[in-house]
Formats: structure tokens, sequence, C-alpha cells
């Protein structure tokens, strides 16, 4: 079990160190050569670039820091460690990539490249529990107490900012920028929501004590045993009920393989999860 937990630990570990790698590229490769805006933090820190010069690495990081001392008791111990991870790396990668181009003039092309980019990297930060502050973090609370889509409460805070921005950039770069915001958040939706299904899994075993065991044992995962019965032969039966992630099912597989072969398995598509080990009812 726990080297599961740390083997999960890595994984969102290298989830938010490439989120924040490809949302640094999304700014420094098509948003700033191409006098865009953004949302957020960083649309803020992009617009102070433009003005007045200041890194946007630099800037970001402040402001965010400052946020976060704000706001961090708002959080769960876990998100504030990786939005700390995350604030922290995205700086770094935006002050290492700061020179690097593509040679493309074209901007639809850029707009719609650069919304891809943020919408993929704040989303693989997402998914894992962590934010990138600023918007993120709004988002975040009001997903968790007003119960936001958190992909359109982002959308909402950062047509505030870009809205804003139209007295340093002009009224057609924030139609560009509104344009990157909107397939920002539908890429992140995707991310969220279209690659970490969740599947919840119904066993019929006459093993299936020693599966739930093991189910608990290795995958820290709760099992709920329902009562049934055979319509045809009238025997009681009973029933697991087992809710894991896309990539926890080929573990659980295996599992119930080496208890029963002859477990009888279903497995369904579900999307929204609530409780213990996934998301709070109350966030």
């Amino acid at each position: 079990m726990e080297v599961y937990r740390m083997k999960k630990r890595a994984f969102d570990m290298i989830m938010l160190l490439i989120g924040a790698f490809i949302f640094a590229l999304a700014v420094n490769l098509f948003v700033i050569p191409n006098d865009f805006g953004e949302g957020g933090v960083t649309g803020i820190s992009i617009i102070l670039y433009y003005v007045l010069k200041w890194s946007p690495a630099l800037v970001g990081i402040v402001i965010n820091g400052i946020l976060l001392i704000v706001g961090y008791k708002l959080l769960d111990k876990k998100t504030t460690v990786y939005t700390i991870i995350v604030v922290a790396f995205h700086s770094l990668f935006l002050h290492l990539t700061e020179n690097w181009r593509i040679a493309s003039d074209e901007p639809v092309i850029n707009a719609i490249f650069a919304g891809l980019f943020a919408g993929v990297g704040i989303g693989l930060i997402v998914r894992v529990g962590g934010t990138t502050a600023g918007t993120v973090l709004l988002a975040r609370l009001a997903n968790k107490y007003w119960d936001w889509n958190i992909s359109y409460a982002l959308l909402f805070f950062d047509l505030i900012v870009a809205g804003l921005s139209v007295f340093v950039i002009g009224i057609e770069k924030v139609m560009f920028t509104v344009v990157i915001l909107y397939i920002g958040t539908k890429a992140m939706e995707f991310i969220i929501e279209g690659l970490n299904p969740k599947k919840a899994v119904t066993i019929i075993s006459t093993h299936h004590d020693r599966i739930a065991i093991r189910v608990t044992e290795i995958m820290d995962r709760g099992v709920t045993v329902l009562r049934g019965y055979g319509y045809y032969t009238g025997q009681t039966k009973d029933v697991l009920y087992i809710v894991i992630s896309k990539q926890e099912v080929s573990m659980l597989k295996k599992i119930v393989r080496a208890e029963d072969k002859n477990a009888f398995v279903t497995i369904h598509d579900v999307r929204d999860v609530f409780g213990e080990g996934f998301i709070d009812i109350s966030k």
C-alpha cells in the first residue's frame, strides 16, 4: 500500500512539472511574441511586461506568493503543497524559456496553440489536485463553496483580467485573448474530465472477502458489499462495488484474476465521484 501511495505521489509530481512547463511554453512561444493577453496572474504579469518590461516570471511568483499567503487556509494541505510546487516551477520555466521562439506569423494559429498549450498545462495541474494559484485558486474555491465547474469558473475570472488589458493591447488583441481563453477552457475540461474518467466496478465472486481485503490493502480503495441473490437459483450472493480511476483498472483485474478466475465483473464509466478518496462533496 505504501509503495502504491509513493508511486501515486511521484506521478502527481511529474504531472505538475509537465503542466507547469507546457503552460510556460504557451506564454513564451505564443502569447508574448504576438502581444496577446492572458487571464489571471499570468495575464497581469504579461501586461506589466508590455508596459514596464518587468519579468513575468518574477512578477508571477511575487503575486502568487501573496495570494497563497492570503488563501492557504482555504485549501487543504495537499493542494497547498502542490500549488507551491507549481508556482515555483512555472516561474522557473518562464525564465528558462523566455527566449524560445517559433517562426509563425499567423495570429489565428498562434492563438489556437496558445489556448491549447495553456489548457493542457493547467488541466494536468488541476487533474492531480494542484493549482497555478491566481484565478485557478479562485476557481477551485468557487467549485468548493458554490459548486461551479472549475473550467468555466476559471474562464469567468480570466475574462475579467483580459477585459482590463484592452487599455494596453487594444481591442483586436483582446478578441484574440478571448479566443485563447475559450480554447484553453475546453482543452482543460477535456484533460480534467475526458482523460481521467472514473470506473464503477461490480464484482460477484465466491471469494469476495479475499478480493475486498486485497483491494483495500494494495489499492487503498474502499469496498462496498451489497446483498443480492440469483433470480433463477435464489442463492444469496455478496456483490462488491468499487469506484476507481481508469489507471487502476489493470491492477484490479490482476487482483480479481489472482483470487477467483470465475468471478463475474462489470465495469461502468462514471463522471462525477464524491466521497472519501475522491472529491469531498463539500468542495
